[in-house]
């Protein structure tokens, strides 16, 4: 799926250029970029190469953990732009950037927080369905000297 969407936003993205005119440009915001002509095209072939990087590692987070932990990672990645510009290019931080750093962050606890009690309601879970089956075998905790139902044994 990822791969149409990409598909899709290049296919949309040249023909937009080419029908606004904005392809005459181009060569001309190659020539003004301040660090050169070489830098220009440095950038976007690493910006592509990044976006691929990011593209393949999220389908295959997809397909290993799942497309929630997959779009997690993705937010979490955003408030680490702003702090980078800050850092490294020397931007200042703005309103918008605090509440999409903050946003970002809260997301992310939230989504550890809820992880968290659905492994807390599932260990709740698993240990009453060991309870109710050392009843049903016909034992309980406290008869077995480690306080502990074997029902494999039992049955």
């Amino acid at each position: 799926m990822t791969i149409y969407e990409s598909l899709v936003a290049s296919f949309t993205n040249l023909v937009v250029i080419f029908a606004s005119g904005e392809w005459r440009n181009l060569r001309q915001e190659m020539n003004d970029f301040g660090l050169g002509k070489k830098s220009y095209v440095m950038n976007l072939i690493g910006t592509a190469i990044s976006w691929q990087f990011f593209t393949v590692g999220s389908t295959g987070l997809i397909f290993k953990v799942s497309s929630l932990f997959s779009n997690v990672i993705g937010i979490l990645g955003v408030p680490m732009a702003p702090v980078f510009s800050v850092l490294f290019l020397h931007e200042k931080m703005s309103g918008v950037k605090v509440i999409s750093m903050f946003l970002a962050m809260w997301g992310f606890l939230s989504y550890m927080y809820q992880h968290y009690l659905d492994n807390l309601e599932n260990k709740a879970e698993k240990s009453l369905v060991h309870e109710v089956s050392c009843v049903q075998a016909g034992s309980h905790k406290g008869s077995h000297p480690e306080g502990v139902c074997d029902v494999d044994r039992l049955s």
